[in-house]
């Protein structure tokens, strides 16, 4: 949880400093303007012929920082940070997830040697030195093996639901990000038609440049909103198929193992 925390200073800082960074280098630049004087002509005054620098191809870096200060510092740094804890959560999930991931059929072959060599605590050794939810709930059951087949079956299951609580540590918080992205983008929509409004409402104009500032703002949080949920939710759908697969890989090796101690004991019995 310390560690999160700390990840989530870190963005925080970063996402500021980008912020300021962005409106720093966007400022607007006065015109470039060249003085000529004419040569044939000494009694005429000096001609000023004022020169634009010609504007420049917009990369999409550029556009994309333009937007965001377009849009309103506020609401579209609200809707990055996000963003920025939203992605951040889901690449922690998925590779938590990945490494969860092992080779389960290989596991109970080692498992079922070390029983049939009657080495319960090589079976356990086995278990400790693999990674993964599915080794956990093994070694839990093989730490109860002469208890008998009813309490290593609690022990399983027991188990398999404090995993499964762990596999899905986070997936809330992405959940979170994702409604909230989109309602900060429709929250800019509506103080960007009031501030619309609000002009229309001093100059009695209905003029296009009066509003355009106001539906601008409007929608460009409404597109950043929708465009960080999309995203999140694609990563949050990725996460939970993900975690189900996890789950149904469990719960048949769980089963697996259970035969195998079904059978050890049935040899021990004769």
């Amino acid at each position: 949880m310390k560690k999160l925390f700390a990840l989530f200073v870190i963005l925080i800082g970063l996402s500021i400093g980008i912020t300021q960074n962005v409106i720093a280098q966007d400022a607007p630049k006065a015109p470039t303007v060249t003085e000529k004087i004419s040569p044939t002509d000494t009694a005429s005054a000096e001609k000023t012929d004022v020169s634009v620098a010609p504007a420049e191809e917009k990369g999409l870096h550029k556009a994309l920082k333009e937007k965001i200060i377009e849009g309103g510092a506020g609401f579209m740094s609200s809707i990055l940070l996000c963003f920025i804890f939203g992605l951040a959560l889901a690449i922690e999930r998925i590779l938590y997830l990945n490494f969860a991931e092992i080779d389960t059929k290989k596991l109970l072959e080692k498992i079922e040697e070390a029983l049939d060599k009657n080495d319960l605590e090589g079976a356990k050794d086995i278990c400790r030195n693999t990674r993964g939810p599915i080794a956990s709930i093994f070694y839990q059951g093989l730490s109860r093996y002469e208890d008998g087949i009813e309490v290593v079956d609690k022990a399983v299951i027991s188990y398999g639901g404090i995993q499964t609580g762990l596999l899905e540590r986070g997936l809330p918080w992405i959940a979170l990000f994702i409604g909230i992205a989109p309602m900060l983008g429709f929250l800019g929509t509506v103080v960007g038609m009031i501030i619309a409004f609000d002009r229309i409402q001093q100059y009695g104009d209905l003029s296009a440049t009066i509003v355009a500032g106001g539906i601008k703002i409007a929608l460009i949080t409404t597109v950043g909103g929708l465009i960080v949920g999309m995203t999140l939710q694609l990563f949050y759908n990725y996460i939970v198929t993900k975690i189900d697969s996890i789950v149904g890989d469990m719960e048949d090796a769980s089963i697996s193992l259970l035969d195998i101690v079904v059978k050890h004991n049935l040899k021990s019995k004769k």
